[in-house]
């Protein structure tokens, strides 16, 4: 009789979402969060680097094209959460992938170079990866990627090339990205974000009442069962909260 499937889960750190998706990520999973603007992808993304390594003692790397390291951490102090501290303990490595690309000299110790060159982006990621034993990674996020290229139309085969190498990484990975319009079907801004990634979450806000609500949707997720519902979700000042019982406004 052939042994049961069981799939490693890796914990989100997010209350209320796990027990969506079976326990955690599948382990060694490219997850994709989408979005409008002011839906919460970063802090999503962050939560699940910083508390992998606060409760669960797991490296990981985040890597920041939307905004400077230091602004990174001073926002995440307002959920309290001190990302210099786990820095320090090897826990977490956060790239500044923003000061080189205004012509700024990075005071980070991981930052990236001068000129963006995917293939140099790759394998400095990679190094990264490797030199803290990181099991969780972000890319913060794929819009910032492609507007470093000298053709957006270029996205395509860079992130066919990315998802490559992020399955040669072994970590769980989350990609943000935007999402021009949800409710028309229009999840990712380049359209294949989504085929790449074996998970996609997506953040949304709907108006109720004359005020606007979050909602999250898990639109696939690989080897895990999962509801095709909107659940809510809110923005504390612990971080993000998912509601899994349903509706609570």
């Amino acid at each position: 009789m052939a042994e049961p499937y069981i799939v490693k889960r890796v914990k989100s750190g997010i209350p209320g979402f796990d027990e969506l998706i079976e326990g955690g990520f599948p382990e060694n999973t490219t997850v994709l969060v989408t979005g409008g603007t002011g839906t919460g992808k970063t802090t999503f993304a962050a939560q699940f680097i910083y508390k992998g390594a606060e409760e669960y003692g797991e490296p990981g790397v985040f890597v920041t094209l939307e905004e400077r390291a230091k602004d990174l951490r001073r926002e995440m102090r307002s959920f309290g959460w001190d990302f210099k501290k786990y820095e320090e303990q090897g826990l977490i490595a956060i790239v500044d992938g923003v000061s080189s690309s205004v012509g700024l000299p990075s005071e980070e110790r991981f930052a990236l170079e001068d000129k963006f060159n995917i293939d140099h982006f790759l394998r400095y990621v990679y190094r990264v990866v490797k030199n803290i034993n990181a099991k969780r990674l972000v890319i913060d996020s794929i819009p910032s990627i492609a507007f470093r290229l000298k053709e957006e139309k270029e996205i395509r085969e860079v992130l066919l090339k990315l998802n490559t190498i992020l399955l040669e990484m072994g970590v769980t990975t989350i990609l943000t990205t935007e999402a021009p319009d949800p409710t028309a079907g229009r999840i990712s801004r380049y359209g294949i974000e989504e085929y790449i990634a074996r998970g996609v979450v997506i953040l949304d806000l709907q108006e109720k009442n004359i005020e606007l609500k979050r909602y999250l949707l898990i639109r696939k997720m690989r080897e895990t069962k999962h509801s095709m519902r909107k659940y809510p979700f809110e923005i504390t000042n612990h971080g993000i909260v998912v509601y899994p019982s349903g509706e609570i406004y």
